[in-house]
């Protein structure tokens, strides 16, 4: 499904605000200040071509479920005709669909969704490219090169950002499909297989304070581990002090390289592991 773009002149100031509170970090006095070696977090722009949607619909018909979560349903029981109003009722995984994930979805005593500050949704996109080299390797890691690569081309990554592989594994998105999965990034092999961060860049990321007290790692696959490790060592590496994950974006090809925020939404459920969501990106 293509994502939609709509222009908002009229809520520019509005958005303008949302992108300023991004810079706000109420809660980094718990932890001691670190010297900034990189460039600072970037402003919310004074204006923005466009938002475009990030996320898939959520749909029981085309969203594919991890296995062994939570079957994903969606039932009617009220409707215009018969009540007087719609509603659908919705039950589903914390982790269905689009979602993101909080600190305690792998640590226990980390924070969850009722406990971070607005600014950690809101945060500066990096994207990177590496659709080329997953074609040769759909197990193909995300290495310190392609970053510094990043780097050499576009200058220094902004503090807090939400770094986004894309991958281009999201086109095999649907579970009515058979065979060339979403699972397995339209390969037909068997097991889990994707692409995604190396633990070393990772933590690259992390020494070079790119991922700081906030920030996020992105991709439009099932999650930023690699498909071959089942420790899932990268998302629990990332996930500690306000960081989060993005999973399962679409619409990538979207957003330039660097300048475009990411605005996450979604309900922020008590003690909650992370949500289904609504991901935004504003885009210069």
């Amino acid at each position: 499904m293509r994502p939609t773009t709509r222009r908002l002149a009229p809520l520019a100031a509005l958005l303008t605000g949302v992108a300023v509170l991004a810079t706000l970090s109420a809660s980094n006095a718990a932890t001691t200040p670190q010297p900034d070696r990189r460039a600072p977090a970037a402003q919310g722009p004074p204006g923005f071509a466009k938002v475009v949607f990030l996320s898939h619909v959520n749909d029981p018909a085309t969203t594919p479920g991890f296995p062994g979560d939570p079957a994903f349903t969606l039932s009617t029981p009220f409707t215009v005709p018969k009540d007087g109003f719609y509603l659908q009722y919705v039950k589903e995984g914390e982790h269905t669909g689009t979602h993101w994930g909080a600190p305690c979805h792998f640590h226990t005593g980390a924070l969850c969704a009722d406990q971070l500050d607005p600014a950690d949704l809101v945060r500066p996109a990096v994207v990177v490219d590496i659709r080329a080299k997953v074609r040769e390797n759909v197990d193909y890691r995300l290495t310190v090169a392609d970053l510094t690569a990043w780097e050499a081309r576009y200058g220094p990554m902004p503090a807090g950002a939400a770094v986004i592989a894309w991958t281009g594994c999201g086109r095999w998105w649907s579970a009515k499909q058979t065979g060339r999965t979403y699972y397995n990034c339209g390969t037909g092999q068997d097991g889990l297989h994707q692409p995604g961060f190396s633990l070393a860049a990772v933590r690259w990321l992390i020494d070079h304070d790119v991922l700081g007290q906030q920030g996020a790692l992105g991709t439009d696959t099932f999650g930023p581990d690699p498909g071959t490790d089942e420790a899932f060592q990268e998302s629990s590496l990332v996930l500690h002090r306000h960081r989060l994950t993005l999973e399962n974006l679409t619409g990538l090809g979207q957003l330039p390289p660097a300048g475009a925020w990411v605005v996450v939404g979604g309900p922020r459920n008590h003690n909650g592991s992370g949500s289904p969501a609504t991901i935004y990106a504003l885009v210069p």
